[in-house]
């Protein structure tokens, strides 16, 4: 069992590479800061009886399932994500945009309409189902590139695999959801 100096002293020690890692993916300060701080609470909270031997590995899940439960909240809050560049053919200038996408055609028309606006929730909700059923490596490849915006190196590092294997799975992914996308009928 860790006594509360060691915790203290364990919390102490990792702070900072917490922090730096944190922010390298959530890419927000303020953001990071909270989410270190929620997970060195929960490690306090719930695994303070643990051995210290076990504290840096419960600490790394720990940070890592906040994270993942920060994204899932953006997610949420922002109506899944922006920019979906892959989906565009190879002849296109590569600034595709989902919401340029579903924008009014009339350009002056300043409020969206109900309808257009329950339309585009809907197409939202179909592409974040079609996401969530591609397979694990080729979902973490395709999120980790097009929502996180990290590059095929910096994906290839987090994933722990080539940069080949990083441009497989994003390929497959978005050939996957390019199919499904049009099976229901949604042209991007």
């Amino acid at each position: 069992m860790a006594t509360e100096r060691e915790l203290s002293d364990f919390l102490e020690g990792v702070e900072k590479r917490a922090f730096k890692r944190t922010v390298y993916h959530v890419r927000d300060e303020e953001s990071a800061l909270d989410i270190v701080q929620d997970s060195m609470m929960k490690l306090a909270e719930h695994y303070a009886d643990k051995p210290p031997n076990e504290l840096p590995m419960l600490f790394q899940r720990i940070l890592s399932n906040c994270t993942l439960d920060w994204f899932r909240r953006q997610k949420t809050r922002n109506a899944l994500f922006s920019n979906l560049s892959d989906f565009e053919s190879a002849s296109d200038d590569g600034d595709f945009d989902l919401l340029e996408t579903y924008q009014s055609a009339d350009e002056s028309q300043q409020v969206e309409s109900a309808e257009d606006s329950t339309r585009r929730a809907q197409v939202f909700r179909e592409i974040e189902l079609e996401i969530q059923e591609l397979p694990a490596r080729q979902r973490e490849a395709f999120l980790m590139r097009y929502w996180e915006e990290m590059d095929v190196a910096e994906t290839a590092a987090a994933m722990g695999c080539s940069e080949g294997s990083v441009k497989t799975h994003c390929s497959r992914a978005v050939q996957a959801l390019s199919k499904a996308l049009k099976a229901k009928g949604i042209q991007l």
